[in-house]
């Protein structure tokens, strides 16, 4: 939305609650949600909110080109929020937020070795695919992008990101978060939890 100068106002869910009014928005209890003030239009998932704004804005497309860079950009969308949710985003939150926060729990080291050690294994499929490419999905930036650059801004937000080795995705990396769209995101913080000093700086 930011890409597409769409305004939007954020809202903080805390989905284990399951507060009523949430789960009218939507039953599964999920984030995100987006509700449309005027036309009372609710979409859930993140794939698909995108997905809206580029079918309706016609600004900075995301998911542009042929049918075949379309569809490497939706292969790669889905890479990480699928795969590197599981390996790394969804283990690290559990870890060192859900535990802390809802259960008062310690978090397993086995299980942030495990997801440190394939961040790692996904930070090299990223430097794969800029040895090939200006952008992760091809010449331009794309949808790809963004949501590589979601998943990577909580996993290193929560101290699960070694850059050391990885001088491609870095670059790529500090360019995203020097873009005005991504500016307002490394301000947010996590409830009880610090972020690493370097976090926000665009030079790391």
């Amino acid at each position: 939305m930011g890409e597409k100068s769409v305004g939007y106002e954020l809202v903080r869910e805390s989905p284990w609650e399951q507060r009523d009014e949430f789960q009218d928005l939507n039953p599964a209890c999920e984030t995100p949600v987006m509700v449309e003030v005027g036309s009372k239009t609710v979409l859930i998932d993140s794939q698909v909110i995108c997905e809206y704004f580029e079918e309706t804005v016609e600004k900075s497309p995301m998911i542009s080109g042929t049918a075949a860079n379309r569809a490497e950009i939706r292969r790669l969308v889905s890479w990480f929020d699928v795969q590197m949710f599981r390996d790394v985003t969804g283990p690290l939150l559990n870890e060192r937020m859900r535990k802390r926060i809802i259960y008062r729990a310690s978090p397993d080291a086995n299980a942030l070795r495990d997801a440190m050690r394939k961040a790692d294994q996904h930070l090299d499929y990223i430097d794969y695919l800029l040895d090939h490419r200006r952008w992760l999905a091809g010449p331009t930036l794309s949808l790809a992008d963004l949501a590589a650059a979601a998943h990577l801004s909580v996993a290193d937000y929560l101290g699960g990101i070694n850059w050391q080795s990885h001088e491609q995705t870095k670059q790529w990396y500090a360019g995203l978060k020097s873009r005005p769209s991504f500016r307002p995101l490394l301000s947010e913080k996590m409830e009880i939890i610090a972020a690493p000093p370097h976090y926000d700086k665009v030079d790391f």
